[in-house]
C-alpha cells in the first residue's frame, strides 16, 4: 500500500536524495532561513504560478475584440445550438 504524503497532522513527508538536501539546505542557509519555511514558500509561489496558469486566460488583443465583440452581438442560434438547448433538462422536478 502506498504511504499518504499528507497526514492529518500538517506534515509533509518528503524523500530526496542527499544531494538534493544538500541544495535546499543551502539555499535556505543563502535566504537566511529555516528548511521547511525555504521549501514551503518555493513550492507554495509555484502552486500559485501553476494555478495561475491553469485559471486564467489570455487573449491577444484581437481576440479580446472578437469576444467582445461576440457578446455584444451574437450570432444567430443554428439548428446545433437550438438543439442543444432543447435537450437539457428543464429544471422542473
Amino acid at each position: 500500500m502506498p504511504r499518504v504524503a499528507v497526514d492529518d497532522n500538517e506534515r509533509m513527508n518528503l524523500r530526496v536524495k542527499p544531494e538534493v538536501k544538500a541544495r535546499l539546505v543551502r539555499a535556505a542557509a543563502l535566504r537566511h532561513t529555516d528548511l521547511t519555511d525555504f521549501v514551503t514558500r518555493t513550492a507554495l509561489r509555484e502552486a500559485e504560478a501553476v494555478i495561475a496558469e491553469a485559471e486564467q486566460v489570455k487573449l491577444s488583443e484581437r481576440d479580446s475584440l472578437l469576444v467582445l465583440d461576440l457578446l455584444e452581438n451574437p450570432p444567430v442560434p443554428n439548428a446545433r445550438l437550438r438543439a442543444a438547448i432543447a435537450a437539457l433538462p428543464s429544471g422542473k422536478a
